[in-house]
């Protein structure tokens, strides 16, 4: 499916003859949101606005002008095996919302005997991931009977997930009283929820559900201060869109600085905080930049011409690198930038923001492929990626690019890095947690069940 009507069909006309204007008017141009062509795009919508609009289910290809081919029938046909036989104690799962990126990666629970339907919201956007899947066998449920539907089905648990488009139907099910345990999972963006007057309502899945997921303590602390709520069973701690295990390949590149003697950093998405100047300042330590993705090119375009001019022969360009190649394709890079920004909360959590809180999906990319992860070093300060890359000691922090060239000059303490990386990436993968997350659900169900039980006596 593309937008492209030459490539659709058009082109098919040309052994036939010459096409020419009938210069009579046949029918007139208007614009409303759910034009074809507005649903098949790489900006704003795409694929999943597409699937979801026109009712598709099967797996399929798609590029969208100026887009990147995506071949869905290629890209999951690992994940896309016949029914797994539910186990007696598997659960029924109902997803509620979107999946955001690496959505396949719930098919491990699947893999592990349980049932999955999904209840999606009909506003997606391009990142956000929602049925009918390419992968697995998720149920899907309409929305315009949703209640009838869950009744048949009556669900083990509620798994209402993940960021702030989701919150609206998330809270709808909630507020609904089903007496089904509902566990909410957010990953991002609280103040977004301020901005467009939904903070209250994402208040009350974290007072109202029956277990709450956080991305990682400092968000969970953050939230706490407005809900009151204690640090007890009911909370559990996992980052939302980290990817299935088995994009984690064992191939890995000889280095490019091995061969040339200067350092190659690498971008896998979009530049924050890199802005022209850092980069000529990158260039005079002889640290190169590779920047990978078709879409931010697009969104980038002065910035690389200026970057060309200032920083010459250190900025180059890739195309899209696909799960499967994350390993092999980013392993040759000595490290890869997480975001790059200067924190000012001097270690209190109502003045932090949320780069402070933020888990960059491009962590578990860098960590897939063993890669040292890069960000200015923002000690004093409460800022999520340094806390935890400073633990797994994967991290490399500086404070000015002269000594960040310093630092990646050596050669001992920077393998040392990549080793460390390489044998704690597992910890980045959904597969890791999955058995975790799991006995939460239990857990969850049983206190739910428990307090049912008190109520009624």
């Amino acid at each position: 499916m593309t937008d492209d009507l030459y490539k659709m069909f058009w082109e098919k006309l040309e052994s036939k003859g010459e096409c020419i204007e009938t210069k009579q008017i046949t029918c007139e141009w208007t614009v409303h949101p759910n034009q074809r062509h507005m649903i098949i795009t790489e900006v704003g919508e795409g694929i999943h606005k597409y699937k979801f609009f026109y009712g598709v289910k099967q797996p399929i290809r798609f590029q969208a002008t100026g887009g990147k081919l995506i071949d869905e029938i290629e890209r999951f046909k690992h994940f896309r095996k016949p029914k797994v036989n539910q186990s007696k104690k598997g659960l029924k799962i109902l997803i509620v919302g979107e999946l955001s990126y690496n959505a396949e990666r719930l098919y491990a629970l699947e893999e592990r005997g349980h049932h999955l339907y999904g209840l999606w919201i009909d506003n997606s956007h391009g990142y956000n991931t929602i049925g009918s899947l390419p992968f697995g066998n998720i149920e899907d449920i309409f929305l315009d009977n949703w209640q009838q539907q869950v009744e048949e089905i009556q669900p083990d648990i509620i798994y209402a997930v993940l960021n702030y488009r989701a919150v609206p139907l998330a809270h709808t099910v909630l507020t609904s009283n089903l007496g089904i345990p509902f566990v909410w999972h957010f990953k991002e963006n609280a103040f977004y929820c301020r901005q467009l007057g939904t903070w209250p309502q994402l208040i009350d899945l974290y007072t109202q559900s029956d277990g709450q997921i956080y991305t990682n303590t400092e968000v969970r602390d953050w939230f706490q201060q407005f809900t009151q709520k204690e640090k007890n069973a009911s909370s559990f701690i996992l980052d939302g869109d980290i990817p299935s295990k088995k994009w984690f390949g064992q191939e890995r590149s000889p280095l490019l600085s091995e061969r040339d003697g200067e350092a190659h950093t690498v971008a896998p998405g979009r530049l924050i905080g890199l802005q022209p100047d850092i980069l000529e300042e990158l260039a005079a330590q002889k640290i190169h930049l590779h920047f990978y993705g078709n879409y931010y090119h697009t969104m980038y375009p002065e910035w690389i011409n200026q970057e060309n001019e200032l920083a010459s022969g250190y900025l180059h360009i890739h195309e899209d690198c696909r799960q499967e190649h994350w390993v092999k394709e980013f392993s040759q890079y000595d490290a890869g930038w997480l975001h790059y920004f200067e924190s000012t909360n001097y270690g209190e959590l109502m003045r932090a923001s949320w780069n402070d809180f933020n888990y960059p999906s491009r962590m578990a990319t860098l960590a897939a492929a063993g890669v040292p992860m890069l960000q200015r070093d923002n000690t004093g300060h409460i800022v999520a990626t340094q806390s935890l890359t400073q633990k797994l000691d994967i991290g490399i922090f500086f404070n000015d690019f002269e000594g960040l060239g310093q630092k990646l000059r050596d050669k001992l303490r920077m393998n040392q890095l990549r080793e460390n990386v390489w044998n704690n990436r597992d910890f980045f993968s959904f597969d890791y947690h999955v058995d975790d997350l799991i006995n939460f659900f239990e857990d969850t169900i049983k206190r739910k069940n428990q307090q049912a039980y008190k109520s009624c006596v």
